[in-house]
C-alpha cells in the first residue's frame, strides 16, 4: 500500500480534535447540571440505553471519518492488472522430430494449427513475434500487432535438423529488447544482476514450444538465467507423447537447406532423411523445461495431443497477461467511510429517538 499524497494524512487529526471537543462539551454540561430532587423521575423520562448502544454509533462515525481522511491521501494498492502493452514471443520447435505422426497428421501441423488459433485469439493491442528453431534459431516475424504476417509465416514453417532451445530463448530476448527499452539485449553485460533479477516482471513474455531436448548451442538453463536477469518470464510447453511413431512430413514441411545433408524425403510422404520410423527422436527434457520456467517465474506445461496443446495456448494469456501495478483505491476508502459514517449517524438517531406520544382528544363536540 502506498500513498500519492502522504501529507494529506494530516486530515486524520480531525478525529482526535473531535474527541477533545466532545470531552470539553461534556465538562461544560457537568458544570451546567441542574440538581433535581428525584433521579428516578429523570430515568423514567429517558429511553433506556445500554453502554454499547451509546458507543457503537460513535465508533462507527469516527471510523468513517478515519476512512474518509485516508481517502484524501489517495491510497494505492499493488495488484495484478491486465497489461495493454504486452509483447509475446512465440518460439516454435521445427526440428525433424516434429514430423512425428504420434499426433496426427504430425506434430508440426498440429503445432501450427494451435499457434494460428492462438494468434487469432489475441486482442489487437498485443504484439506477437514468431521465432522458429531447429539447429539454429531465427526471428521470422518481429513483434507486431498485424496478424497477417504471423499467420503467413506459421503456414510456411519447415523442419530442419537439430534443437537449439537455449538459442531460441536468447533470440526471443533480443526481439523483445528491440521493442522494450527497459530490456537489455543479450550482448549487454548483466554480470552484477543475479538470476531472478529485482523488481517486477516485464509485461513481455516468451513461450517456447518443443518436442525434444537441446542438442546444440547454449544450454537452455543458461539462456533462462539471461531472461530472469531481465525480468522476462519464459513459459515452456513439452509437446508429444512417449510413444513416437513414423516420421512423416509433406514436401512443403521439409527444408531444402544443407541442414539435411542433401538427403531427400522418402516416398509415400515419409521423411527418409531422419532414419525412418522413430529415427532422430529425442525425449522431451521435462527437467530442463521445468527449470527454465521456474527460474524465470513462468510455468511448464505438457501437451500430448492437439486438444491439450490448444487448451494450454488458450489459457496462457491469463497467466502472463497480468502485471504488477499500483492501482488507486481511493474510491473504496470513500465508499467505506461514507458507509460507516452514515451507519453511525443513522443508529444514533434511531436509538435516541423519543417515545411516540399519541394525544387523543376526550372533548366531545357539543
Amino acid at each position: 500500500m502506498s500513498l500519492s499524497w502522504p501529507w494529506a494524512l494530516l486530515a486524520l487529526l480531525v478525529v482526535p480534535l473531535l474527541l477533545v471537543a466532545r470531552w470539553w462539551l461534556n465538562r461544560r454540561r457537568k458544570r451546567a447540571a441542574v440538581t433535581v430532587s428525584s433521579i428516578a423521575l429523570i430515568r423514567a423520562a429517558l429511553p433506556g440505553r445500554t453502554a454499547w448502544r451509546r458507543r457503537i454509533p460513535v465508533f462507527l462515525f469516527l471510523a468513517g471519518l478515519l476512512a474518509l481522511a485516508g481517502a484524501v491521501a489517495r491510497p494505492q494498492a499493488s495488484m495484478k492488472v491486465p497489461s495493454n502493452n504486452t509483447t509475446i514471443l512465440l518460439a516454435i520447435d521445427v526440428s525433424g522430430s516434429m514430423c512425428n505422426t504420434d499426433i496426427a497428421p504430425n506434430r508440426l501441423a498440429v503445432a501450427a494449427d494451435a499457434a494460428r488459433e492462438f494468434v487469432e485469439s489475441q486482442d489487437g493491442e498485443t504484439r506477437i513475434g514468431l521465432v522458429a528453431f531447429s539447429g539454429i534459431a531465427g526471428l521470422l516475424v518481429p513483434p507486431t500487432t498485424e496478424r497477417e504476417p504471423l499467420l503467413s509465416s506459421i503456414d510456411t514453417l519447415k523442419t530442419a535438423r537439430g534443437t537449439a532451445i537455449g538459442q531460441a530463448i536468447l533470440t526471443s530476448i533480443d526481439a523483445i529488447a528491440e521493442m522494450n527499452p527497459d530490456v537489455a539485449a543479450t550482448g549487454v553485460d548483466l554480470a552484477d544482476t543475479p538470476p531472478g533479477g529485482s523488481g517486477d516482471y516485464q509485461a513481455d513474455t516468451i513461450v517456447v514450444l518443443t518436442d525434444g531436448s537441446n542438442t546444440t548451442g547454449v544450454d537452455p538453463v543458461t539462456a533462462a538465467e539471461q531472461a530472469a536477469a531481465r525480468r522476462l518470464r519464459v513459459y515452456t510447453i513439452g509437446f508429444g507423447t512417449t510413444e513416437p511413431q513414423q516420421l512423416v512430413c509433406t514436401a512443403d514441411q521439409i527444408s531444402g537447406d544443407s541442414s539435411f545433408g542433401g538427403r531427400q524425403f522418402g516416398g509415400g510422404g515419409g521423411f527418409g532423411g531422419f532414419g525412418g520410423r522413430g529415427g532422430g527422436n529425442r525425449e522431451i527434457d521435462e527437467e530442463a523445461l521445468t527449470q527454465v520456467a521456474d527460474l524465470t517465474g513462468g510455468r511448464y506445461f505438457k501437451a500430448e495431443d492437439a486438444e491439450q496443446l490448444t487448451d494450454v495456448l488458450s489459457d496462457l494469456p491469463s497467466e502472463f497477461g497480468l502485471v504488477e501495478q499500483d492501482v488507486e483505491v481511493t474510491v473504496w476508502f470513500v465508499l467505506l467511510g461514507a458507509l460507516l459514517t452514515f451507519s453511525g449517524v443513522g443508529l444514533s438517531l434511531w436509538w435516541n429517538r423519543g417515545p411516540n406520544q399519541r394525544y387523543v382528544s376526550t372533548n366531545k363536540p357539543s
